[in-house]
């Protein structure tokens, strides 16, 4: 099933190595593990970026080095598919796990994504995280699953929203939606009423909805993360609110119209700071980051101004331009006609105009 991907994948690095001198790489980033394995859980701890077992990867093969309690469900549940052997110790074994390590890297140029205690290595640059980037048409019908889950999730979610919630009840909702997926929340962040007007990150906290809350997560099923934004209300809008949600959305198209290959992150930039100045807030893209790059990491960059970055073909983005009190996220696709949604929406829609084109964009839902 993975064959395929996990060859073209190899190839990658081969010529990493190749153009580094190097003759493997040591990766235990979840990052890096779940790409180049399809999706294996290296992790027991939910919050760790790098996982308690490593993938060894020279020219000829991988393999994952491991202790005794990890290698049975890694065999059974995360590599059978995959062609990958997994070697172990016992987990109190300190010395077996520095001897089977240097058994394999001994005499070799090894570069690895973290440390390693009780091993010289070299670190990997951050070069090495653009192998990630341009995903496989495999990569993406899986992120598409995905995308399509982690939006039902929240959707789902805020539908259920009853006032006098706390933010705390809402975020439950909300974790109960994307597990019942099959998904792992990295993200959840709720606001109501004036938390949603005061923070860009808003933990959610023992404060009840009154009028109308946002609910946020980024959330990964086989190492692919999602990000989405969805407000509902549970009052009617007022014009304000209106206009602030439409303008939020004008930025958004002006970013998603701007993603394409080629196009650095400051020129994409660029276009949001635009929007942002013709819809009247200028300012607040100084209020909160905008987004970037997103695939098996919450965000593999965040554009700046003057970022000088490139955007490559069938990389993943997730933009998150804000305006004080509403936002608009949803992950995207890097294609040579902009942004490509990745997911579907049951939400109400938006229309806006950018760059002489339509752009359809989720609107506050009113309960």
């Amino acid at each position: 099933m993975f064959e395929t991907e996990i060859r073209l994948k190899h190839a990658r690095i081969a010529e990493y190595l190749d153009a580094h001198r190097l003759d493997a790489v040591l990766l235990s980033r979840r990052c890096n593990f779940s790409w180049y394995t399809c999706g294996a859980r290296n992790f027991v701890g939910h919050a760790a970026d790098a996982g308690n077992s490593w993938l060894l990867v020279d020219r000829r093969r991988a393999i994952v080095l491991t202790n005794n309690i990890e290698s049975p469900r890694l065999r059974r549940e995360e590599l059978d598919d995959r062609g990958i052997e997994a070697v172990d110790w016992e987990w109190h074994d300190s010395a077996a796990q520095r001897d089977a390590m240097s058994a394999l890297t001994s005499g070799q140029a090894v570069a690895a994504d973290a440390p390693v205690a009780g091993l010289e290595l070299g670190r990997l640059g951050a070069d090495f995280d653009r192998l990630r980037y341009a995903l496989l048409p495999s990569e993406i019908e899986r992120y598409r699953g995905v995308c399509t889950d982690v939006i039902s999730a929240v959707e789902s979610a805020a539908r259920q929203v009853q006032a006098d919630m706390t933010e705390h009840e809402v975020a439950g909702l909300l974790s109960a939606q994307i597990r019942r997926r099959g998904l792992l929340e990295w993200v959840v962040l709720v606001a109501a009423d004036r938390r949603l007007r005061d923070f860009r990150h808003p933990l959610p906290t023992a404060q009840t909805v009154r009028e109308r809350v946002m609910l946020v997560t980024c959330s990964d099923r086989g190492g692919l993360i999602a990000a989405c934004s969805r407000i509902v209300s549970l009052a009617p809008l007022d014009d304000d609110i209106r206009r602030r949600h439409r303008s939020v959305c004008t930025v958004d198209a002006a970013l998603w119209d701007a993603t394409r290959p080629g196009a650095t992150l400051g020129e994409i930039f660029a276009q949001a700071q635009a929007a942002y100045d013709q819809t009247g807030y200028g300012e607040q893209w100084r209020l909160h980051h905008q987004g970037g790059a997103i695939g098996y990491q919450p965000r593999d960059s965040r554009a700046c101004p003057d970022d000088a970055t490139a955007a490559v073909e069938n990389q993943a983005f997730a933009w998150n331009p804000s305006i004080a009190g509403t936002k608009s996220e949803d992950t995207i696709l890097c294609t040579p006609d902009g942004g490509q949604l990745l997911g579907e929406s049951t939400f109400p829609t938006i229309d806006v105009e950018w760059n002489g084109r339509t752009y359809s964009r989720p609107d506050i839902l009113v309960l």
